[in-house]
């Protein structure tokens, strides 16, 4: 088998990206955090937390970082940067809210792991291998012999490979490597960097100094050959870059310890001289507030000119690092200029170059070459080119070279070939040529673009206010003009116009006075919907430059936020997200406080095999049970409440002869909140769930799983989950208050207003192996089941004392029967206060907020179940359905307070109402299988 047959089926088994199919999320660093302090907050705040959460020492990723200058504004601060590692047992989610409760911390995420980007086409099909000399096409394609002549680059340039350690004895490499004299190889930190004898670059991944040729990955070979192989030493072949250098920075671990380190190589090249940054490497998804700080502090801070792949996935989404701010996204073209069968298009990409079999420097042998494809190695020849703009406009910064890089491509929308692609390949095919010795050139920018009010997603009929700022990169312009247009139907743009004037190079104008105003459609956006706004900057002369921006609209959620709790209900049963990365939708929040529940939803079951929800279950998924019949919508104001929301879902229905895994029910969800004083702790919750099966659903159990996550006064999460058997509430709350005053969300809870029998079940989400419920290996539906339908037994009342743990909470209900076509209905109130006293008045209040709601909601007659006279004055007779047997008896005021109580082992019960105040009270009949409830008008 030939050398360059291993290659590809080593590349194709790695590396192929399908069409179609990139990751959501990219993968991250198990156990490994990072996070940003808050300007003037040391480190020692996060002590107790990191105590409490089993964590390793913070370390300071940057500590020599340079700092933000007024001169450079966007410039970054970096030394606050740290990163922790976790426990396995430890979960981001729990982390995150334990961190984020200090309020000492800007943010917290994982480490993603970018992967570099193979699209190798089929080197033994590729006559052009016959002929190393001629196979360079792509240099005549962008014109890069006739830019030679312009310049040549400079030893002086130096150009940061970020990728796989390439082979640094290549005939074609060996010369061009940018070595550190100021460090030599003798065990010393020479130059006083803070790295010992990094003459050659640096391992980042698995810091050390050997930054060369790992042959587990020969991608960073291939790379650096394309940007900067040797010119003019009669051997292969020229690098675009010519006489300008690189500098090898491995991120990819090939130790047991080591880890992926692309953004550290990023600050790293930066720090060290390189004037570009090639990043061939990424994922789809996976926006990180930190990765853009390395990004905008290489560009800003630094002045470095960042070039990044735009991916191999034939699909129009965001691509990071590509998609980051203050990055060159490049595509592929193929030799003709149509665009490469995978390369990623999108209003994001900045511009594309040649990309299909590109010939360069192999690595395996030092005298070897081969063709390759894919956006990573159209990327180091942009790369390359801003290294020869360096070299010619010396007095460019590095939002400026890529300015100049733009505005003299190739327009390639024109081509029949690539009519599907209009507008979504930047602004064409680099030409070397023209970026060197073009100089009269104008580009005008959107550099910022800041909504309000700023959300994740907006609804129907909103309205919303679009401030920019606008930046002028080359030459002087003057009735510079920014116009906002809607590509969506379903955005409408009611102010679009911004009149800059003129703008001196470098200038800078903002539309805050008179920002852009827009209006979401009230009605008929599809859910999820991406809405494109463009915009269009014109100046006199003939200067035009479009510009996009997106918004996410009409989301498949709603968060009510009338009162200080904010809490997110999605259309398919669950609270707080979507999903369970925490990126669909807005958590639940109190009184503007980060998110307090990491997970929550809907559970249904009947047997520890017949279970219905979309919580977590094995290996970091969720099941899918319910589906949406009609999306989560909001009313403000509701006839009832101040907002309302609306739900309705259903799970599969069980087919006859097959084993059942679900429920069987439809599902209409209701939830109310309230504005007004005393109401303002609390969201209501009722479920009417319709047997769809043809059996009788006995019993039936419902219920709320809530995994919350409460800082407690010194930051830490450490909460104890227990219940109030008087009121059917099972609460949260955070151990060690210390503070003089309590947190805003020091105790939650969920209470049970409305259905059966009542149950609770407490989780210590660390719990051993062999205990009944182990969070750690999943939520199986057997354990599901056992959360539901243990009752109100003692054993798992409480959970996390006596020092507190991560734990959750199950509140639900049973119901004895449900008939076919039957329908019943259950209720339940969140609740978030920052005292018990608050919480259980908060309790209080919710039963009584849902008492006067009752008599709006028709209810289902149950048969021998009578209640008069009502209205009622000094008496009142109940009777009771001649099955229902012994149960106990309830009246309850306003409030939810028992004003009165008595038990029965008959059919009927009389009460004394003498004494009571006239109001609205709620009689409940509680017995060994169900619950009755009635309304009661005391006069």
């Amino acid at each position: 088998m030939t050398n360059i047959l291993r290659l590809f089926i080593f590349l194709f088994l790695v590396g192929l990206t399908v069409p179609g199919t990139a990751a959501a999320t990219p993968p991250t660093i198990p156990g490994r955090l990072v996070l940003k302090l808050r300007p003037g907050k040391a480190p020692a705040a996060l002590d107790a937390v990191l105590r409490s959460l089993g964590a390793g020492a913070l370390q300071q990723k940057f500590p020599r970082a340079l700092p933000p200058s007024p001169e450079r504004p966007g410039s970054v601060e970096l030394r606050g940067i740290y990163q922790v590692q976790l426990p396995a047992t430890v979960t981001l989610e729990w982390a995150r809210a334990a961190l984020l409760g200090t309020g000492a911390v800007e943010y917290v995420e994982p480490l993603y792991i970018r992967e570099p980007l193979y699209q190798p086409n089929d080197p033994l099909a590729d006559s052009t291998l016959t002929d190393i000399t001629t196979s360079q096409f792509y240099l005549k394609q962008i014109k890069a012999y006739r830019a030679w002549d312009i310049t040549r680059g400079d030893s002086s340039l130096v150009i940061g490979i970020t990728d796989g350690g390439p082979r640094l004895t290549h005939e074609d490499l060996r010369q061009q490597v940018k070595h550190n004299y100021a460090d030599p190889i003798n065990g010393l930190d020479d130059d006083n960097d803070g790295y010992i004898d990094n003459f050659t670059g640096w391992d980042l991944a698995n810091n050390d100094n050997d930054a060369g040729y790992d042959p587990t990955i020969v991608h960073g070979s291939l790379v650096a050959g394309v940007a900067a192989a040797r010119a003019d030493n009669g051997l292969g072949l020229a690098g675009l870059g010519n006489r300008c250098r690189f500098m090898p920075l491995s991120i990819y671990p090939n130790t047991p310890t080591g880890v992926f380190a692309g953004y550290e190589a990023v600050v790293y090249a930066a720090d060290h001289g390189c004037q570009v940054i090639n990043l061939s490497w990424g994922a789809a998804g996976g926006y990180s507030r930190f990765e853009q700080d390395a990004i905008n502090y290489a560009a800003l801070n630094r002045d470095a000119v960042v070039v990044a792949a735009a991916g191999n996935t034939n699909a129009d989404l965001l691509f990071y690092p590509a998609s980051y701010d203050h990055v060159i996204s490049v595509s592929g073209v193929q030799s003709t200029d149509q665009k490469s069968p995978n390369g990623t298009f999108s209003h994001r990409v900045d511009m594309v170059a040649p990309g299909i079999s590109i010939v360069t420097t192999y690595g395996v042998r030092d005298n070897d070459y081969i063709a390759v494809g894919g956006t990573s190695f159209a990327a180091p020849l942009v790369s390359a080119a801003a290294a020869l703009v360096r070299r010619v406009f010396p007095q460019y910064n590095s939002d400026q070279v890529a300015a100049q890089l733009r505005q003299t491509t190739d327009n390639i929308d024109n081509l029949p070939a690539n009519a599907q692609w209009v507008g979504r390949l930047g602004t064409g095919r680099l030409n070397v040529l023209k970026a060197l010795s073009r100089t009269n050139l104008q580009e005008a920018r959107v550099v910022t673009s800041t909504f309000a009010p700023q959300r994740v997603a907006y609804t129907p009929g909103d309205t919303i206010r679009l401030t920019t700022d606008v930046q002028n990169l080359l030459q002087p312009v003057a009735g510079l003009t920014v116009t906002l247009t809607s590509l969506s139907p379903y955005v409408t743009v009611r102010q679009g116009s911004f009149a800059v004037g003129s703008l001196a190079t470098l200038g800078r104008a903002r539309n805050a006075a008179a920002p852009f105003r827009l209006a979401v459609a009230a009605s008929g956006i599809p859910l999820n919907t991406t809405a494109t706004l463009r915009y269009r900057l014109t100046a006199t002369g003939g200067f035009q430059y479009d510009q996009y921006v997106d918004l996410q609209l009409n989301p498949d959620y709603v968060v009510l936020d009338a009162n200080d709790l904010a809490l997110t209900l999605t259309s398919r049963g669950n609270l707080a997200y979507d999903d369970l990365t925490g990126r669909v939708g807005a958590g639940l929040t109190y009184r503007g406080s980060s998110n307090i529940l990491s997970e929550g939803g809907l559970l249904l079951a009947t047997s520890p095999t017949r279970v219905s929800d979309r919580l977590r279950t094995s290996g970091g998924q969720s099941r899918q049970s319910f589906f949406s019949l009609a999306q989560a919508t909001r009313q403000q104001p509701g006839p009832r409440a101040t907002q309302e929301a609306r739900v309705v879902f259903q799970d599969t229905v069980p087919v006859a002869g097959r084993p059942a895994r679900s429920v069987g029910v439809r599902v209409r969800q209701r939830a109310y909140a309230w504005a007004t004083a005393g109401r303002r702790d609390f969201v209501l919750l009722e479920y009417s769930l319709r047997n769809l099966t043809a059996d009788t659903l006995k019993p039936l159990y419902a219920g709320i799983f809530a995994d919350w996550d409460l800082p407690n006064s010194d930051g830490a999460a450490r909460n104890v989950a227990t219940w109030d058997s008087t009121r059917a509430l099972g609460y949260v709350y955070a151990v060690g208050q210390t503070a003089p005053q309590p947190l805003p969300s020091a105790y939650t809870g969920i209470r049970l207003l409305r259905g059966g029998t009542p149950a609770v079940y407490s989780i210590n989400n660390g719990a051993p192996a062999g205990a009944p419920v182990r969070l750690a290996d999943g939520f199986s539906p057997a354990e599901k089941f056992l959360t539901l339908s243990s009752g109100t037994a003692r054993v798992q009342r409480t959970a996390g004392l006596p020092n507190g743990a991560d734990v959750s909470q199950v509140v639900g209900t049973r119901v004895a029967r449900l008939a076919p076509g039957d329908s019943t209905t259950v209720t339940f109130a969140v609740l978030v206060a920052p005292t018990l006293a608050q919480l259980q008045t908060s309790a209080d209040a919710a039963a009584a907020a849902y008492a006067v709601l009752l008599p709006a909601r028709a209810g289902a007659a149950v048969a021998g179940f009578n209640v008069f006279p009502n209205p009622a004055a000094g008496h009142l007779r109940v009777e009771l359905p001649a099955k229902f047997g012994p149960c106990s008896l309830w009246l309850t005021n306003a409030l939810g307070q028992a004003v009165l109580k008595q038990t029965t082992a008959g059919a009927a019960a009389d009460f004394d109402l003498t004494g009571l105040a006239p109001g609205l009270y709620v009689l409940r009949a509680q017995g060994a299988d169900e619950a009755l409830v009635r309304n009661v008008v005391v006069r």
